[in-house]
């Protein structure tokens, strides 16, 4: 590799979560503070989010670096499971065999274990990442799992992390009873500019620079600009942009070649790709401006079937497709086989499913993992009614149903009637 050219010891760049590269911003190190509260305070929950790649499991595993021996730690990383499955796993974090134990007897373990612990002086500790993939159900199940207490104080310390819906997913009413019981929560947002220089540059000396400057001062800005300050994709833009220097034998990085770096990624701007959505959805008016402005996409049906309603796909509040539906089915992923594609790292391979008929239109969740949502509310099967905005991701799309009656109100401006309900919500 390039670390004879650029005399470092070790790679800078990698994306495995090591605790000695670890760079502390303000943001950070709070972050860290809350976790490490845990250790002395067992009345509630911590909940850390951030979006993907901004540093949450890098943060976990340097906390864990740091923990003294008496704190006996529960890690679990897969979070897709039931709660006889959890409880499971739990308990082979613990040292147990408990695949044939049925939920009454992993509980009751799992209690004897924990009041154990507390008896030896020891202190136990769960932490959930990827937690927003947790059901309601588990969620539940590690709410009860918080009130096992002595006559003095709880005994199990309890961490969840996530992504940005796990917090939409703890303000849910069903819900109440856990998000009471947070009492402390945090969320990781991208670093600034000066926070992505300083974040490299301590990578750089971590991996021995000893102060050297091994990317020009041009490059700065423009890895700020693809990545938007996400740790995940400065380590990918950087450690590329090492390898055209490389190839170059230059030991200096250059704007040129995190440029050269972004092509072969085939990254555009962050913004332009990556920000979240206005939450407040775009509007009829955005979307017919956008209509009559943008091209519209091919229909996925045949020509001769009408058009019974037609989509407006839009980013950062911009409709960049529009999409006619005319009887049958629409698959909207990231990949390029989807009739429609939202290449989104937030978007799944196959995340939904729209089937037109004459009467109804109705999206379908595919199993994705970030779901789909409607008014906040993550729904599996949800029959569209005329100006209903779905949120995708970080993209939103609008239905207007073109046999929906249009109705003109007092200001002269078009309205619609009042949303559909969803047939199967999470």
């Amino acid at each position: 590799m390039y670390l004879e050219l650029f005399h470092l010891s070790e790679l800078p760049f990698r994306l495995s979560p090591d605790p000695a590269f670890l760079y502390l911003s303000k943001q950070h190190a709070r972050a860290k503070a809350y976790m490490e509260s845990t250790i002395w305070f067992t009345d509630g929950f911590v909940v850390i989010s951030g979006d993907i790649g901004s540093g949450k499991t890098t943060l976990i595993e340097t906390f864990l670096h740091e923990l003294q021996k008496d704190v006996v730690v529960a890690q679990i990383n897969q979070t897709q499971v039931t709660p006889t499955g959890f409880l499971q796993s739990v308990l082979v974090q613990f040292g147990f065999s408990p695949f044939q134990m049925k939920k009454a007897e992993a509980l009751a373990t799992l209690n004897e274990f924990l009041i154990e612990q507390h008896a030896a002086g020891r202190k136990v500790m769960l932490i959930v990442d990827e937690a927003q993939n947790l059901s309601s159900r588990v969620l539940e199940e590690v709410r009860m799992l918080s009130g096992i207490e002595t006559t003095k104080e709880k005994v199990l310390r309890i961490i969840l992390a996530g992504q940005p819906e796990l917090n939409q997913k703890l303000n849910s009413p069903e819900l109440m009873q856990l998000a009471q019981r947070v009492r402390l929560r945090f969320h990781l947002t991208a670093l600034t500019d000066a926070e992505t220089s300083a974040y490299i540059d301590h990578r750089l000396e971590v991996a021995g620079s000893h102060g050297r400057r091994v990317f020009k001062a041009d490059a700065y800005p423009i890895i700020y600009r693809y990545t938007g300050g996400v740790p995940r994709l400065i380590n990918t833009l950087c450690d590329t942009a090492m390898l055209a220097a490389f190839n170059a034998n230059r030991d200096t990085v250059s704007a040129a070649d995190v440029d050269a770096a972004a092509r072969e990624l085939q990254w555009m701007e962050h913004t332009s790709r990556t920000n979240r959505m206005p939450t407040r959805g775009i509007t009829q008016a955005v979307a017919a401006a956008a209509a009559a402005a943008a091209p519209a996409a091919p229909a996925p049906a045949v020509d001769d079937k009408p058009t019974l309603a037609r989509i407006f796909v839009a980013n950062e509040g911009e409709t960049f497709l529009e999409v006619e539906l005319k009887p049958g089915r629409i698959v909207i992923g990231r990949t390029v086989e989807n009739d429609i594609q939202i290449d989104s790292a937030f978007v799944s391979r196959h995340h939904c499913q729209i089937t037109t008929r004459a009467e109804t239109c109705m999206i379908e969740d595919l199993n994705s993992t970030n779901g789909i949502y409607v008014q906040s509310k993550r729904v599996r099967k949800y029959n569209l009614n005329d100006g209903d905005v779905v949120q995708i991701g970080k993209h939103e799309i609008m239905y207007i149903d073109e046999r929906a009656p249009r109705r003109t109100g007092a200001t002269g401006e078009q309205t619609k009637d009042g949303p559909g309900k969803s047939d199967d919500p999470e």
